[in-house]
């Protein structure tokens, strides 16, 4: 995995974000089922935070993703659950909730934010409490 795409989120913008995003009664609907949750631990979190770096970079980061709008799937994966409570589905969502702007590849800070917002919203899910992940960066 790309480190360099996950270690240029700063938390208070991840946090924040999360708590903008439980304003929208859309978003906050979306929570991980049983089934998600045996996933993770199945899979493990570093397993699970590979897979989210893969879905940005084939399916979001792309100047002009295919399918926009539409290539994330609303079940199947974690991933894909937290995609849509994070508004990180489609570039329309990224840059509705994060103004980050369409007809662009994403830069690797952008990246990194998306991964960190989609994990942190993940561990508040499976009761991670504070996000490990980023305090495991500031470390």
């Amino acid at each position: 995995m790309k480190d360099s795409a996950h270690k240029f989120c700063l938390p208070k913008k991840v946090d924040s974000a999360l708590e903008l995003l439980k304003s929208s009664s859309f978003r906050s609907k979306f929570k991980l089922t049983d089934r998600d949750r045996q996933y993770i631990q199945d899979k493990g979190i570093e397993t699970i935070k590979d897979h989210a770096f893969n879905f940005i970079n084939s399916r979001i980061a792309p100047k002009f993703p295919n399918n926009d709008g539409k290539q994330t799937p609303m079940k199947g994966h974690p991933v894909f659950i937290a995609q849509h409570a994070t508004a990180t589905c489609c570039r329309s969502c990224l840059q509705k909730w994060h103004t980050i702007q369409k007809g662009r590849a994403l830069s690797d800070n952008e990246i990194g934010f998306l991964i960190n917002l989609i994990m942190g919203w993940i561990e508040k899910q499976i009761g991670g409490g504070e996000n490990e992940l980023i305090k495991q960066q500031q470390g």
